[in-house]
């Protein structure tokens, strides 16, 4: 553990970076913030102190009076970014769109993603999902000051295998989740042996506010208990903190978990880089291997991913005639895309067969013989023998990539390798 601590977490001279860089952007802000009373303060993993070296992406927020500003908490990022354009007139400022829509900008180095909120006591007041915030660094920095550390082991965990980030397109564990099972079970190990036992629809209730998994569930929201794992917050009883997690990276977690504790070593907490080459290496005699470099979209991470996930799954399901044996896509946001796929078959039939109607719907069928020219008659059914298209692997492939579905989820192809 102590060589993998060694990696990720940050040393005493980046540490000084980031504080240095975080209060300076503090006094700038702030003191723009003077005449509507607001105040800017740092949240996220680097207010808990569970952040992982090189992760250089700081989360401000903005927190505005409530007796003041909370019946005008549509207007506050109209503010904030009149204020933000203030403080940093030389900087390029984007402003994203969520439940309240908040800003990203760089400064010397690092990404600061500035977030309007009101400045509230209890859950109770909040205007919006975004409020609570600061109770959460709270209560990690209250419950989990002797175990961060281990939090960096799960949060690497999980990076290294393509479960971390609540985001759509992932559908796997938040920081703040990791964070809210690594103080509940004492420690990195404890989770991965907690997760082996969960059962669907497992509640997980860190502040005891439920006497049962039953009134929990009864109680939160039902359109937030679509995750397989139920991890009610802290700070807030009405909301499942894993509400994002899918079953597909909820059953992954539970297989690593088991293997790693069978045999832990270091290469569960290192991300697998899949290039063609590697990709030949795994997989030389498991069938034709199909790798794309993709150039993603520009926009709002999430929405940027899903059109990714979306042009992955539509090339993966037209591959299915040649059977896809292996497949993945991994995305490192803003710079390399890539989408591989592992198949039985390196060319299809010459011709195929297209399914028709059931003979005793005539008009139906005269519409499928006015459209295929080749047509018989088999166990009811009308069917069409049609050539095929494209019938050599690579020559699909590119005729994929010029799908209008796929040219409006993706930017272009950097490079192409079916071997």
């Amino acid at each position: 553990m102590k060589k993998i601590l060694q990696k990720i977490k940050p040393s005493n001279e980046e540490e000084k970076k980031f504080a240095r860089e975080t209060n300076f952007f503090l006094k700038m802000l702030t003191a723009a913030l003077k005449p509507f009373g607001a105040k800017a303060m740092l949240v996220g993993s680097g207010a808990k102190g569970t952040w992982l070296v090189g992760s250089h992406d700081l989360d401000i927020f903005v927190l505005f009076d409530l007796k003041k500003y909370g019946d005008k908490s549509s207007e506050l990022s109209e503010l904030l970014g009149k204020t933000l354009k203030k403080a940093f007139p030389q900087t390029k400022i984007t402003r994203l769109h969520g439940s309240r829509d908040y800003f990203q900008l760089s400064q010397r180095g690092f990404l600061f993603e500035v977030v309007p909120i009101l400045k509230i006591s209890t859950a109770e007041q909040a205007r919006n999902i975004t409020d609570i915030s600061p109770f959460h660094s709270a209560w990690v920095n209250r419950r989990a000051a002797k175990v961060k550390d281990d939090i960096r082991l799960l949060k690497q965990f999980c990076k290294a295998n393509n479960l971390y980030g609540a985001e759509s397109y992932i559908g796997g564990f938040s920081g703040y989740v990791l964070e809210i099972l690594t103080a509940h079970y004492g420690s990195f190990e404890n989770v991965l042996k907690a997760a082996q036992k969960w059962k669907e629809k497992e509640v997980i209730d860190p502040s005891k506010f439920y006497q049962t998994q039953e009134e929990a569930l009864f109680h939160i929201n039902a359109s937030k208990l679509q995750s397989p794992l139920v991890v009610v917050d802290p700070v807030d009883k009405t909301r499942n903190a894993a509400a994002a997690l899918s079953k597909e990276k909820f059953l992954l977690l539970k297989e690593l978990a088991k293997k790693y504790l069978q045999k832990p070593a270091e290469e569960f907490f290192e991300k697998r880089i899949v290039t063609a080459d590697s990709l030949q290496r795994e997989y030389k005699d498991k069938g034709m291997r199909v790798f794309l470099n993709v150039r993603s979209m520009e926009g709002k991470e999430d929405v940027v991913g899903m059109k990714l996930l979306k042009a992955f799954e539509f090339i993966k399901e037209k591959l299915q005639g040649f059977t896809v044996r292996h497949s993945g896509w991994d995305w490192d946001t803003g710079k390399r895309a890539v989408f591989y796929f592992v198949v039985k078959k390196k060319e299809l039939p010459e011709y195929e067969i297209r399914l028709g109607p059931p003979l005793k719907m005539k008009p139906y069928v005269e519409d499928f013989k006015k459209k295929y020219k080749n047509t018989f008659e088999e166990k009811g059914k009308i069917k069409a023998k049609v050539k095929a298209e494209h019938p050599k692997l690579k020559d699909f492939v590119n005729a994929l990539l010029k799908e209008e579905y796929v040219k409006e989820r993706v930017k272009g192809v950097k490079k192409m390798e079916v071997v």
